[in-house]
């Protein structure tokens, strides 16, 4: 259920068109709450239905012209009081680990190199998350939006941390495991 409120938040940041949003999810909220085109589509049909978004009046219509939306009362509310709930964590389902676990009864053929792989990925989201905290977040930007926008990147800071670490850490267990024929035993 929180694609709706992730539109929402994005909407009450900026009131923009469905296109204009894709484009935000791809660069911000997407690194947290991914969504394709469709699905935002989708989302922004239901909003408006329900009474939670609307289409503005453009100013001259044009054929043609983008829809943008803006979150009414009803949309503020649903998302005051789906924020001010209570939410458990939810578990990590990761493939990888569990691939992990499967390489300890069926060998590790491939595994090192997509580590590997994943290392390289983890490690270019970091720096990306570090370079957008130095244009985005400068000391002295502390407003209360500039510092809760800012926690949850770092969020994504400390988690891409956490598997540059973790990953690194698996590498060199791997470089002293035994030669792996890819048998079981």
């Amino acid at each position: 259920m929180s694609l709706p409120h992730a539109i929402l938040t994005a909407l009450l940041e900026k009131p923009s068109s469905g296109l204009e949003l894709t484009r935000r999810f791809d660069k911000s909220i997407g690194y947290f709450w991914s969504a394709t085109h469709q699905q935002i589509y989708r989302e922004l049909g239901k909003l408006e239905a329900d009474g939670s978004i609307r289409a503005l009046t453009p100013q001259q219509p044009a054929r043609g012209q983008k829809k943008r939306y803006e979150v009414l009362p009803a949309g503020r509310a649903e998302l005051a009081r789906w924020t001010a709930e209570s939410q458990d964590p939810k578990p990590l389902r990761d493939p990888l680990l569990l691939r992990l676990r499967a390489a300890a009864v069926v060998g590790t053929a491939g595994i090192e190199a997509d580590l590997r792989r994943h290392l390289d990925l983890h490690q270019r989201q970091l720096a990306e998350y570090e370079e957008i905290q130095g244009r985005d977040f400068p000391p002295g930007k502390d407003a209360p939006t500039d510092r809760l926008q800012h926690l949850v990147l770092r969020a994504g800071i400390d988690l891409e941390t956490f598997w540059t670490g973790w990953l690194t850490h698996a590498l060199a267990e791997f470089g002293r495991l035994p030669a792996d024929d890819d048998s079981t035993s």
